[in-house]
């Protein structure tokens, strides 16, 4: 049964407070655009409620009929000792947490592990590296290594390991590297509050260098770091006006860790997840969005919401590199009850 016809005809403008008006004829589930203007986001992100879920569900039925959801497994290759002082991450060396310095792992370790994700239903292996910047030598040629071992398992690989070089980005590429993740994690006007140990032109960099070694962008950020909503819409706006949009884009809430300087950050709405969600589905009609950290926070129904109005990925696993994630029985039966598709093993 068919819940909302994409063919319906319904009046193209929503009229706001301030009696201003938002052209909704670019956003009815088609067309693609790179000059979205932070006026137009912002407006996108504060619809009431269920204008919002409405316009989203359109374009998201458009670009996604039945529901598909992607599992990604994230495992943590090289845990903390970063030198960066991103004020949200209990991996950095500025930050005293209770995460101690790790080794990386040895590439055998990883691909058993990339196995047991396969096994699990997963499709897409995300390596994670708490590097400032990726060094060339040995510690380089095994994430080479892990690259083609994923790869010959018939998954995705996605690597995130901070800065990188042209000529790393060409040898991740013949590797056959899928995707790099590379977050902007807030907009241009909050960024400072965040980090001052790299630059946002640092990271926009970085994202060029992956897309110019023809290897698809993985690039979202993090709500609840004390930003306000025009930095929600503008970090949004700089995702939506990269051209391509990046593929995929997660949608994190901040998890306080106790030693970092957000510690005492309280919670967001569930809503608000929600909102970044639909909003980033209507401005990047083509990109996958993956519900990310923070999901143990929203509860069931709000994850729902999320599916429903966008998001067509989650990372499935009991731990996001150092922070938690939902078990992976409790996912199971969130999308089974949700009557959402998705490769489970049928195996326990």
């Amino acid at each position: 049964m068919t819940l909302i016809n994409p063919n319906i005809q319904a009046s193209n403008k929503f009229t706001f407070k301030d009696e201003s008006y938002l052209d909704f004829n670019s956003i009815k589930g088609g067309d693609i655009r790179h000059d979205w203007s932070l006026k137009e986001v912002k407006q996108i992100l504060d619809l009431p409620l269920m204008d919002l879920l409405w316009r989203a569900q359109i374009v998201h039925r458009s670009y996604n009929p039945g529901y598909k959801v992607q599992l990604a497994s994230l495992l943590s290759v090289k845990t903390g000792g970063c030198s960066e002082d991103c004020s949200y991450c209990p991996q950095s060396v500025h930050n005293e947490t209770s995460v101690e310095p790790i080794p990386a792992l040895q590439v055998k370790s990883v691909l058993n592990r990339a196995r047991a994700a396969k096994d699990a239903g997963a499709d897409r292996f995300c390596m994670g590296w708490a590097w400032r910047e990726i060094k060339d030598g040995k510690a380089f040629d095994s994430m080479l290594e892990m690259i083609r071992g994923v790869r010959e398992l018939g998954l995705e690989a996605c690597v995130t390991a901070g800065m990188i070089t042209d000529s790393q980005a060409s040898r991740l590429a013949e590797a056959g590297l899928t995707a790099y993740n590379h977050n902007l994690d807030t907009s241009p006007e909050h960024y400072s509050n965040i980090i001052s140990t790299r630059t946002y032109q640092d990271r926009l960099e970085t994202l060029k260098r992956v897309r110019m070694a023809g290897i698809t962008v993985c690039c979202g950020g993090i709500i609840g770091m004390g930003e306000s909503v025009s930095d929600r819409a503008s970090l949004l706006k700089v995702l939506a006006t990269l051209d391509p949009h990046p593929e995929s884009v997660p949608i994190n809430a901040l998890v306080s860790v106790e030693g970092t300087p957000m510690e005492d950050m309280s919670s967001i709405d569930p809503l608000e997840m929600v909102r970044m969600v639909a909003t980033a589905r209507i401005i990047m009609p083509k990109s996958r969005i993956r519900l990310s950290a923070g999901r143990q926070q929203l509860g069931r129904e709000a994850q729902i919401l999320c599916l429903q109005s966008g998001a067509d990925s989650i990372f499935y696993g009991d731990t996001l590199l150092t922070t938690s994630n939902p078990e992976v029985e409790a996912d199971r039966k969130l999308l089974a009850d949700a009557g959402i598709n998705a490769n489970f093993s049928l195996e326990k």
